[in-house]
Parts: structure tokens; C-alpha cells; sequence
């Protein structure tokens, strides 16, 4: 029971208290790039989209914890959760100054990514792990492509979603060393076709 608890606060947490950081959110000291307001939508939809993904990735590290049956799996996948975190703060953040909004269907997202993870830690740490490393690269290769839209100006937000893509390839590379199992093509194409259905509807709402 105290474990479900402890469980159930952290996903209050994740969807409705303040996310905190303890590094420095990256471009923090750069002042702010004038952008026409579609410029300025664009990018907070950018970042709602991000921030979902962040949302989505504490419940996939929570829910792979808990079926988790190896420590040091347990750690590292605590250990990415606390990046995660921060980056949480930091789209959090961005998508305030931008003048934009959280998306609606968070606790949705975060539902099914807390089931999803729930499944891969099931199948075991070898194939938990290979789940997380595979998430890691789609994740980064998303944000590659965020990078590729972003008014050339805006080097603000520009800076966060670099920071971002750094920690996403490291947490990859840490799964990988851990022993993961690379996932069938046909899982990987059918993460990819989740993923999009989930940052279109994020974009909008």
C-alpha cells in the first residue's frame, strides 16, 4: 500500500506540480528573439509537444521501475527519470515565456505510457532496457527534427532542445550498455506510429 501511494504521488506531481530543475535551464541567460506570432505559436506548439514527450517519459521510466527485477536496472532508469524531470522544467518553462499552454490530454498520455511501461518491464530487464533504448533514439531523431524547425533566431529554445537531445542519446547509449535487447522492426514501426499520433494531437491540444 505504501508503495502505491508513493506511486500515485508521483504522478500528481508530474502532471500538475511545478516541474524543478537542478541545473540551469540551457539558454536561461539569453535574452528573449522577437518573433512574429506565428513564429511564437509554432515554436510553444514545438515545445507542448516536447513537454508531452517528457510526460510521457516519466511514466514509461516509472512504470518500467516497478516491474523492474534488477537494481542497477532500477537506478539507471530512476536516474533518467530525474534528467527527464528537468527537462519537464524546462519546456515547462519555455512554453510560459512563449506565451503558451500545457496540453489537455496530458493525463491521457501519461495513462498509457505508465501501461506501456508496465508491459516492457513485464517482459523482462533485457528486453526493458532494449524498450528504453529504442525510446531514447526516437526521441532524440524527434527532436533533431524540432531543431530543423525552429526560426534560425531563436536561439533560446534552440539551446534547450540540444541540451535535451544530449541527454536522450546518453540514456540510449546507458540502456545499451546495460545489456538491452534491440527490439523487432515491427515494434519499433508500431512506437513510431504512436509517437506521431501522439505529438499531432499534442501540437493542437
Amino acid at each position: 500500500m505504501d508503495q502505491l501511494i508513493v506511486e500515485f504521488d508521483k504522478a500528481l506531481r508530474t502532471l500538475f506540480a511545478p516541474a524543478r530543475s537542478v541545473r540551469p535551464v540551457p539558454g536561461g541567460d539569453m535574452p528573449d528573439t522577437v518573433l512574429s506570432d506565428a513564429q511564437r505559436d509554432h515554436v510553444a506548439g514545438l515545445m507542448r509537444v516536447n513537454h508531452c514527450g517528457e510526460i510521457c517519459a516519466q511514466a514509461l521510466y516509472q512504470g518500467q521501475a516497478i516491474m523492474s527485477r534488477d537494481a542497477s536496472v532500477r537506478r539507471e532508469l530512476e536516474q533518467a527519470s530525474n534528467e527527464e524531470t528537468e527537462h519537464l522544467a524546462w519546456t515547462e518553462q519555455r512554453i510560459a515565456e512563449l506565451g503558451g499552454r500545457k496540453s489537455l490530454l496530458n493525463p491521457l498520455w501519461y495513462g498509457g505510457s505508465l501501461a506501456l511501461g508496465m508491459l516492457a518491464g513485464r517482459l523482462g530487464d533485457r528486453w526493458n532496457l532494449g524498450f528504453l533504448a529504442e525510446t531514447e533514439r526516437q526521441v532524440e531523431a524527434h527532436l533533431r527534427g524540432h531543431l530543423d524547425q525552429l526560426p534560425a533566431e531563436d536561439q533560446k529554445t534552440r539551446e534547450i532542445i540540444e541540451q535535451m537531445k544530449v541527454d536522450e542519446a546518453r540514456h540510449a547509449d546507458t540502456a545499451v550498455g546495460l545489456g538491452a535487447q534491440e527490439l523487432p522492426a515491427p515494434v519499433k514501426v508500431a512506437m513510431k506510429f504512436m509517437a506521431r499520433v501522439m505529438t499531432t494531437a499534442a501540437y493542437r491540444v
